[in-house]
This record gives structure tokens, sequence and C-alpha cells, in this order.
């Protein structure tokens, strides 16, 4: 923090953020940024810069959602795509809340194998095995009370397979498609919902509540973002082809 940010962020402080910026502003691609007060938070003791750059988003749209899918302790959650930004934090997130099962996804063997390696023991390769057979498998018949889905197309078809009676589905993302076709009964015989979601759309009292659990979480270490890979800002553009077509297991950083 350079300068600005008050009694509640003093000069020196180091923060985290996330915001509009790189949505519906310009970027945040750069060694200096003027960041709004409200889109600010205190970087714990203990916390690294490297993993604090990669709270923000995920951790942020996951609570987030969690808390507005009706989460507690004792659900069971589904969050496809554990080497991702928001599988992965939503499986973290969960765990730590006292889920009973957190349970997410890979297409690729190696990530699966990468995923129990790191303690992720609730992750279904669908490279063999159907993400609702997977879930049933898990869960003993049962099902997913939560899905959080940040990924479309077909796995939002298939996730709503796996929800349990009464179950709701978030979806977020469409890195896996923006279009794909639904069996209607897995909503109308399972009493089910699909629900909507989008970060910027939520109230500051959200936010404020949301930034509140993801610090206590950081604090006790309950919660850690994985990062895959850092590289200087002037390789953002490598950053970014890395990202796309490495399809790492965790967050790409870039650093000053």
């Amino acid at each position: 923090m350079a300068e600005g940010g008050g009694t509640d962020f003093p000069v020196g402080s180091r923060v985290m953020f996330t915001g509009p910026y790189g949505v519906f502003e310009d970027g945040a691609y750069s060694e200096w940024l003027a960041v709004r007060k409200e889109n600010l938070c205190l970087i714990p003791e203990g916390v690294d810069d490297v993993s604090a750059a990669g709270i923000p988003v995920a951790y942020l749209t996951g609570q987030m959602a969690l808390t507005l899918a009706g989460f507690q302790a004792g659900k069971t959650v589904l969050a496809p795509a554990i080497g991702g930004s928001i599988g992965n934090a939503v499986t973290q997130l969960a765990r730590a809340l006292g889920a009973k099962h957190a349970i997410s996804s890979t297409t690729n063997p190696a990530k699966a194998e990468q995923a129990r390696a790191l303690g992720f023991n609730e992750v279904i390769d669908t490279s063999v095995e159907k993400l609702s057979d997977g879930v049933r498998r898990i869960t003993a018949g049962y099902g997913a009370d939560i899905v959080i889905d940040g990924i479309g197309g077909e796995v939002l078809s298939d996730a709503l397979g796996a929800l349990a009676m009464g179950g709701s589905l978030t979806t977020l993302g469409y890195s896996g498609g923006r279009k794909t076709t639904i069996d209607v009964t897995d909503l109308i015989w399972k009493h089910a919902n699909v629900k909507s979601f989008v970060l910027f759309a939520q109230p500051p009292s959200a936010w404020t509540d949301a930034w509140n659990v993801i610090v206590r979480l950081l604090r006790s270490g309950a919660i850690k973002p994985i990062v895959a890979k850092t590289f200087p800002l002037t390789e953002a553009v490598d950053a970014l082809r890395y990202l796309v077509e490495g399809r790492p297991f965790g967050r790409v950083v870039l650093t000053i």
C-alpha cells in the first residue's frame, strides 16, 4: 500500500484485492495501480505475496457462491476441475468449513494423481468414470447437495445428474462451453434448482463476510492457494500462453 488507505490500510500495508479491474475497467498488469478502498483486504501475517495473489477472485467467488447455495457443515459439495481456480478454491473452502464430502474432478489421470498427492482424496477421474457415477460412489448413492460449476458445457449437464434430492447447482463460468443439453428430469424429479452467480453483482456486505471467512481460514492454514508457476510481469504473454496451453494444476501468478 503506497498511499491513501487511511487508518484501515496504512502506508506500507500488504494488501490483496479484486474488483472490476480487467473486467469493466483497465486491468492490473502494471507495477502501480489505483484501487478503491472497498476492494482491498489486508494480507494475513505468514501468507507470502505470491500465495496472496492466488486468493481474491477464486476464493471470494467460492465463498459467496457457497453461502448463497445454503452451505452448512455436513453438506456434500461438488466443484468440478480440481486443478482450476474455482474448483480448487471451492473444494478447499467446503472441506475447511465442515463439508461431509468435498468432491472435485479432472479429465486428466496425471492431475488426479497430483490431487491425491496434495491431499484431495475425493477427486473423480472422468477419463475412467462418469462424473455422476463417481459422486454416487463417494456418497454411497446420495449425491451432491451443492454443485458449484465454473466449467459449463457438458460438465454442467453431467453435474446436474449428480445432484441429491433438493440439491442446487450454481453456474458461474463457461470455460468448457457456453451451451449444453440437460435432462430436465434431473431437475424435476429431484426438486432441484439451478442458479447463476456473478461476483461483481454481490452487495458490499457479502464481500465483507466472505473476506472475514477467508482470512480466518488462511490464518489457520485450513486453506492454501496452489500456485503452479510464477512469471515476471514482462513475460505476461508467456504466462497466458502457459495458462491456456499448459492447463496447469493451480494458479499462474505474475510478479514484479
